[in-house]
């Protein structure tokens, strides 16, 4: 007789997550980043690595491979023919071409055939600082089709803009562009940074109903000198875990989330320092692994203050 699955028949309290990412050999970028904080917190997770690189694409050289649409679906086949594809979220973060994201659609049209109430968390990787990181075309799939699906939205500034056609200089353009995403179809929708007036802000809206105003927040900050990879993979994660521990409470979710960010980064930056880098000269790779305390249970030094 074969054993029970007993992440589907003990589950979690918290939730099993399906995350379909980019995946390095070394390094902390995609599911690297995401998976582990994740567990951390009590979710079982099974990743799924849209690339298998020998590293971020940022070194000088980066070898490996590229999962292509059919070959997604045949994972996803190959858990359905075992009655493994029960779901309680679904997050996704860098897709590279039009054909693997389509695929990543009928997934979520599979996954949330077998458990409609499917939570799927979506960061948007197109770009950042007004540069693209993948096809023009692609930017249209995600605002006709990816966000509508969404459960959440992790934009950065320049993201937020391509979906919407809203450019953001002010606060206010921030939280009317949290309305546009809205109206589109996710209930939560956080800008993940948003630099204004020489400022750095995390802002955070929240539709728990449909005819209720959004409630929005907005967390200050501060600037780092130094370039990372794998933040907004890391982010996306936490805002996952804290949102489901705090489905009523994005601000306090946004909270934990920046506050273990921060830390992280922190110890990032001194322990180049203490290897005697400087760390403003290139990206740096995060010291995830040595941050699992601030990540399992952070001390919440950035606080959320909501609009009026």
């Amino acid at each position: 007789m074969t054993p029970p699955i007993l992440s589907l028949a003990l589950p979690s309290q918290t939730g099993r997550v399906l995350s379909i990412q980019s995946h390095t050999v070394q390094g902390y970028v995609g599911n690297k980043s995401a998976v582990f904080p994740l567990q951390l917190l009590g979710y079982d997770v099974d990743p799924i690595n849209s690339v298998q690189f020998s590293n971020h694409t940022g070194y000088p050289t980066c070898k490996g491979q590229v999962l292509n649409g059919q070959q997604l679906w045949d994972l996803i086949e190959g858990l359905e023919a075992n009655n493994l594809l029960f779901y309680t979220h679904l997050l996704t973060g860098y897709i590279g071409s039009v054909s693997f994201l389509t695929t990543v659609l009928e997934v979520i049209n599979k996954l949330r055939s077998i458990n409609p109430k499917l939570s799927y968390v979506c960061d948007p990787v197109l770009g950042d600082q007004g540069k693209l990181y993948v096809p023009m075309e692609m930017v249209s799939v995600y605002r006709e089709k990816v966000v509508p699906v969404a459960s959440m939205l992790t934009p950065n500034q320049f993201e937020a803009e391509l979906l919407t056609g809203l450019r953001i200089v002010s606060e206010d353009d921030g939280r009317e562009a949290c309305n546009i995403l809205h109206a589109a179809g996710p209930s939560m929708v956080v800008l993940t940074s948003i630099s204004i007036n020489g400022n750095f802000l995390l802002i955070g809206s929240h539709r728990k109903e449909l005819d209720q105003e959004p409630e929005q927040f907005k967390i200050v900050i501060p600037k780092i000198p130094a370039y990372f990879t794998g933040t907004g993979d890391l982010t996306t994660s936490l805002l996952l875990g804290w949102s489901n521990k705090y489905p009523n409470s994005l601000d306090k979710a946004a909270e934990l989330a920046v506050s273990s960010l921060q830390a992280l980064l922190r110890r990032t930056v001194s322990d180049y320092e203490k290897a005697g880098y400087d760390p403003r000269t290139s990206s740096l790779e995060i010291r995830l692994i040595q941050s699992q305390d601030d990540i399992r249970n952070p001390q919440v030094k950035f606080k959320a203050e909501r609009y009026k």
